[in-house]
């Protein structure tokens, strides 16, 4: 320290401070002295107070770290039964070896309050499971519903279209083989005109048509174009007989044909 500045820490500094008058300010030098001193002080007894939470630390761990000694009364009663150490409770020596682990509780909150905080956060955690396996669930139904309804009205319309293709390929064969009349009104495709003698006949005949479904109506039309014509509509093919017909067409229904 070079020789024309004062050490605030040595004695005759510090002298000079108790001999300042009360009610004299005090110098800057002397005010910062003073404030690096208390820090000091106050710095030396955080160090002294972790000091001693460290060695009640380290002495807990000894203590729970070494064996129980004959010095301990339990201990010495055990001895006394019989019991050697490193053995079992019990009287076949099953039972626990090492003493119960001891859990020292630091925070503010009452026994068993983990316990609840735990059962709390599982409780919270099933929940939102079930809430996302229930909205999982409810967009896979419905996902399901509309690929099945598509499905539906898919074959809906290829119903509809086959019936249609039925009715024509009926029309035709019939009338070439001189068959003027259907032999079920909905054989043949509707047609614009009606005579007038016959509206009554044909709105009786439309209304036993319309129990039958389209798809109905499809199965009995084939089996009379492969019955009669010996006809297929998926093969678009006249056969000769029917031995040439079953030996040839894959079968009577348009999934057959795929």
């Amino acid at each position: 320290m070079a020789g024309n500045e004062d050490d605030y820490m040595s004695d005759s500094f510090l002298n000079q401070i108790k001999d300042v008058r009360p009610g004299v300010p005090l110098p800057r030098r002397v005010k910062e002295a003073q404030r690096k001193e208390k820090l000091h002080m106050e710095k030396n007894l955080q160090s002294r107070q972790k000091s001693l939470k460290e060695q009640e630390q380290e002495r807990r761990e000894a203590v729970l770290q070494s064996s129980i000694g004959n010095e301990n009364k339990g201990f010495a009663l055990l001895q006394k039964m019989g019991y050697k150490a490193g053995q079992g409770l019990g009287k076949e020596g099953a039972g626990r070896v090492e003493p119960i682990p001891l859990n020292i509780k630091t925070d503010r909150g009452g026994i068993g309050m983990e316990e609840v905080k735990k059962r709390k956060a599982e409780e919270k955690l099933e929940h939102y499971r079930r809430k996302a396996n229930f909205k999982q669930q409810v967009e896979k139904r419905t996902l399901d519903d509309f690929r099945v309804r598509l499905r539906t009205e898919r074959e809906e319309r290829q119903t509809d279209a086959d019936l249609r293709k039925s009715q024509r390929a009926c029309e035709q064969l019939d009338s070439q083989k001189g068959i003027h009349a259907p032999r079920e009104d909905w054989y043949w495709p509707v047609s614009g005109t009606e005579e007038p003698g016959e509206e009554e006949e044909t709105e009786q005949e439309e209304d036993e048509g319309e129990e039958l479904t389209p798809l109905e109506k499809l199965q009995i039309l084939t089996s009379y174009l492969r019955g009669v014509h010996f006809y297929c509509i998926w093969c678009g093919t006249s056969y000769d007989d029917e031995e040439d017909l079953t030996a040839n067409c894959p079968g009577d229904s348009s999934a057959a044909h795929d």
